[in-house]
């Protein structure tokens, strides 16, 4: 029992280290990844989804540009990511006439509309306000989904920032724009069988996937992915929880066999029978 004791021991001591070690993995950003995204931030934005600038996770994209453009980025978010996506739109100093509504929408690669689970995904800014702050965080991509489905696929995201009202004398004031997503893997709680053959990127329809234009010189949107690549699918930290809960099984199944065998003998049997 002593032995068995100790094997009990080591894995549940084996699997929580893996636990802390995946977490520590994963929320432990390289200090230099930071700086160099901070660096590259593109300082444009597109006007549609064809020339939408490309940018990263964690990385603050800034655009000068007009009230009433719609303007335009795109992001990698792979299975197993929830994307948070924040806005900040500067607005002129000028005198304006009224107040003016903002919005921040989100498409997944197939250009559909995904719907926001928590967040101020539009807000209206007073006719004196400085500046407007728009936020929305997407449901968990799925690795799988039925074709009916509107699941939120691999691939590429396109933001879009624009105002939806406003009064016709203030259009064309100048404005700053500043948009960052970032990623949190979810893990095995919202893994499922299955992955797509190609991430929803542009071009991946094609035998050979063609880049699109850009509006910053140097990113295009098709060659954009996750630092470390796409992911198959197929993994998850569920296989590492589902081969600790079978070796548990095992050993309580030794520990069971070991409590009801007895002695091997029953005691009213004389010792020469």
């Amino acid at each position: 029992m002593r032995t068995l004791r100790t094997l009990m021991t080591a894995v549940l001591a084996s699997a929580g280290l893996l636990g802390l070690a995946g977490t520590a993995v994963a929320d432990s950003p390289s200090p230099g990844a930071s700086a160099d995204a901070e660096a590259a931030a593109p300082t444009e934005a597109g006007t549609s989804f064809r020339t939408a600038t490309a940018i990263k996770p964690d990385q603050r994209a800034t655009a000068h540009a007009s009230t009433g453009d719609y303007l335009y980025w795109v992001l990698p978010v792979d299975a197993g990511q929830r994307a948070t996506v924040k806005a900040k739109v500067t607005l002129p100093q000028a005198a304006r006439h009224g107040t003016a509504t903002w919005q921040l929408d989100v498409y997944d690669g197939l250009r559909r509309r995904q719907a926001c689970t928590y967040g101020a995904q539009s807000r209206k800014a007073a006719q004196d306000a400085g500046s407007v702050e728009l936020s929305c965080t997407l449901r968990t991509v799925r690795a799988w989904a039925e074709p009916w489905a509107n699941d939120p696929l691999p691939g590429s995201y396109y933001i879009r920032l624009t105002v939806t009202d406003l009064r016709k004398d203030d259009l064309g004031l100048p404005i700053r724009a500043e948009v960052d997503a970032t990623t949190a893997d979810t893990g095995g709680a919202h893994a499922v069988d299955g992955s797509l053959a190609a991430p929803l990127v542009p071009g991946a329809g094609t035998a050979t996937p063609q880049p699109e234009e850009s509006s910053a010189p140097g990113t295009s949107a098709a060659l954009g992915e996750p630092d470390g690549g796409w992911s198959s699918g197929w993994w998850s930290d569920r296989w590492i929880w589902t081969a600790v809960g079978g070796l548990l099984a095992a050993l309580a199944g030794i520990a069971g066999y070991r409590f009801t065998r007895g002695s091997g003998r029953p005691s009213q049997v004389p010792p020469g029978a």
